[in-house]
């Protein structure tokens, strides 16, 4: 299929239960990476959409038995065979609009609801939990009736509603960032230009706890193979950190300015030439991230990748790559990294 019938290809889950996602508007094409799908023998899953891609983003489940769509108007959990296994309604992604929409239909053709606002999804490291992050207040729901993110716990099995916290956002977009503990999941939102809030979610059967991070403005890029650390950028993309987990606080932080030279093919004279890290990386092992400076390189030239040591500290590295690479790092912690070009996924690692 044509790359501009698809949205580019992307690996998700924990390093061992990895699953490689690419979605066109009729099915969401799962191919398994690690022999994780168990013993359902497939290797390729195609999972039936409810909407088109540009309507909300999917996630899978680490074992590829189930598909959730955050989409516009609900979250809709969709299994192997074309079935919808549950939904659940919530506020419309649309800012203007107020109604609960019932089906995707009543606005499918409405050009107010063309580009609309919108959440995510993400499985627990174990598949049992689906955290979701949607538009409030959910009907009949005991959160005040003025909020406008939510962020909910949900049984993967059936969709019931095990806890909810107000997101306190007013998100145009967000992520879900899992952790190895499945009781844990991160959350980082984009407010578009007026800030990038993060939240952590706790869920120990009983209570939900939130740690919200306030007026920190800092977008989650991954977290440790461990789970004992997380990688963050500033929503300024001036601080690159690498923050504790139980506490939040910086263990090691890099500024773009400072640590980075210019571009070599910018130009000498021009004294406003200065990098900025992508909003993109994360950790190749537990003592080693990657990130980049392609979006502030574009201007200048071919965009770099950065290797940095955590563990000790060390300073930004370039990388130099046998072939050329288009796009931003993300790290997968097994030791390795991918790359995206086009529909082609590249996956490195150190040699």
């Amino acid at each position: 299929m044509p790359a501009s019938q698809t949205f580019a290809p992307s690996l998700i889950g924990l390093p061992g239960r990895r699953a490689l996602l690419q979605r066109c508007d009729s099915e969401l094409v799962v191919q398994d990476v690690d022999g994780s799908f168990g013993t359902a023998g497939e290797a390729t899953i195609r999972f039936r959409t409810p909407w088109p891609r540009r309507f909300g983003t999917s996630t899978v489940a680490p074992d590829g038995s189930l598909a959730v769509f955050a989409g516009v108007h609900a979250l809709r959990a969709i299994d192997r065979t074309g079935t919808v296994r549950w939904e659940v309604r919530h506020g419309c992604w649309y800012g203007a609009c107020r109604e609960m929409h019932r089906s995707f239909e009543e606005y499918a053709d409405d050009r107010d609801h063309r580009y609309p606002d919108g959440g995510s999804a993400g499985f627990s490291a174990d598949g049992r939990l689906v955290w979701a992050h949607v538009r409030g207040p959910l009907p009949g729901g005991e959160l005040d009736a003025e909020t406008v993110d939510e962020w909910l716990v949900l049984d993967a099995v059936d969709g019931r509603l095990l806890a909810r916290a107000n997101a306190r956002s007013a998100a145009a977009g967000s992520v879900h960032v899992p952790h190895p503990d499945p009781q844990r999941m991160g959350l980082t939102i984009g407010e578009g230009q007026d800030g990038s809030p993060l939240r952590w979610g706790r869920w120990d059967g009983e209570t939900l706890t939130v740690e919200y991070f306030e007026d920190q403005d800092l977008v989650l890029l991954d977290v440790s193979p461990s789970g004992d650390r997380f990688l963050t950028v500033n929503h300024d993309q001036d601080t690159l950190a690498v923050h504790d987990i139980e506490d939040g606080s910086v263990l090691a932080e890099w500024d773009a300015e400072s640590v980075i030279p210019r571009h070599p093919d910018a130009e000498p004279d021009n004294d406003e030439v200065w990098p900025l890290w992508d909003w993109a990386g994360g950790f190749i092992d537990e003592a080693t991230v990657i990130t980049g400076t392609v979006e502030s390189d574009e201007e200048w030239g071919e965009g770099r990748h950065w290797l940095i040591g955590t563990s000790p500290t060390r300073s930004p590295e370039p990388v130099t790559y046998p072939l050329p690479v288009s796009g931003t790092p993300t790290g997968l912690g097994d030791g390795t990294w991918y790359t995206v070009a086009g529909s082609e996924v590249h996956v490195w690692a150190l040699r």
